[in-house]
């Protein structure tokens, strides 16, 4: 740990030196000022390096500051599904985000903010998927985990084009990530596919349907009165939103088939959006609370 610097009241700004990437990693950490668990949420594509991060986007602070639980999100990790890449990106960097969140980190943050080793970890869009491939991978770390909005098919091939198309507006190279398209590594981190690593563990799911819901107005959170901002959420949100809740249905049930307990909510409306994604944090709390003892 390379620094803690207080934020005011319980939030702070933590540096980690990450051995496997070589790098330092900031963290923004809401802590209750006593031994607890905690919840580490992950951002989305752009990992909070440009403005897409709970801490700017949802009213995250807020709402855990009289929580019993530690919130940890890496302020960093853009386009790279928080994942261990095969190889190092040449516009990346390395990327051993597994290795980091579920080996380097935790003893740190235990020690430091006397945490009691129970954990959640949840994940919106790419990272959704992100903390559900985490939860299986390392099995007994998290009680409990929350995918909210994400497409878990990794073995399907128009899955792997889209995430090779999404990588690319960053400038990265997805075969750098998991391999070539069809290579055995993107089905090894398929939740879908992989379900059953995913028993003991209390899992919730969440998706709109991409059809316009309460925050499609001129007045509604990150629109501000912008007509194209409007139009553009219920336009592009939607349509990305009714292709994730396609996605997200084999997951549910095969999770179901497996008999391994699920909360899910589908509701009627909803577009591929921060407003929703808070909505979602709010509803999965009391799951993952119980879970972890928060």
């Amino acid at each position: 740990m390379v620094s803690v610097a207080p934020l005011g009241g319980r939030q702070f700004a933590v540096t980690v030196y990450s051995a496997a990437m070589n790098r330092r990693i900031p963290l923004w950490v809401s802590h209750p000022n006593a031994s607890a668990p905690a919840l580490y949420l992950l951002n989305a594509v752009d990992g909070g390096e440009s403005g897409g991060a709970w801490t700017g986007r949802t009213d995250v602070a807020s709402f855990f500051a009289d929580k019993n639980v530690n919130v940890v999100i890496p302020m960093a990790g853009r386009a790279s599904y928080y994942t261990d890449w095969e190889h190092d990106d040449p516009v990346l960097g390395s990327n051993k985000w597994e290795t980091f969140l579920t080996r380097e980190l935790p003893p740190l943050l235990n020690a430091r903010f006397s945490m009691t080793g129970r954990n959640a970890v949840a994940g919106l869009s790419m990272s959704a998927t992100s903390a559900l491939d985490l939860a299986g991978h390392a099995r007994g770390l998290y009680q409990a985990v929350g995918s909210y909005s994400g497409c878990t098919r990794m073995s399907d091939p128009l899955v792997q084009g889209t995430v090779y198309s999404e990588l690319a507006t960053f400038g990265a190279n997805a075969a750098n990530m998991w391999g070539p398209p069809g290579d055995p590594t993107w089905a090894d981190h398929d939740p879908t596919l992989h379900a059953d690593r995913l028993r003991g563990t209390h899992v919730y799911v969440s998706v709109g349907s991409g059809l316009p819901g309460p925050h499609e107005t001129l007045n509604a959170p990150g629109i501000g009165g912008n007509v194209g901002a409007l139009v553009d959420r219920g336009v592009v949100g939607g349509t990305l939103e009714a292709v994730v809740n396609q996605c997200t249905r084999p997951l549910v049930d095969r999770l179901h088939a497996l008999g391994i307990p699920v909360t899910v909510s589908m509701p009627a409306a909803g577009t591929h959006s921060w407003p929703y994604w808070q909505d979602e944090l709010h509803r999965s709390w009391p799951t993952l609370a119980a879970a972890i003892g928060a």
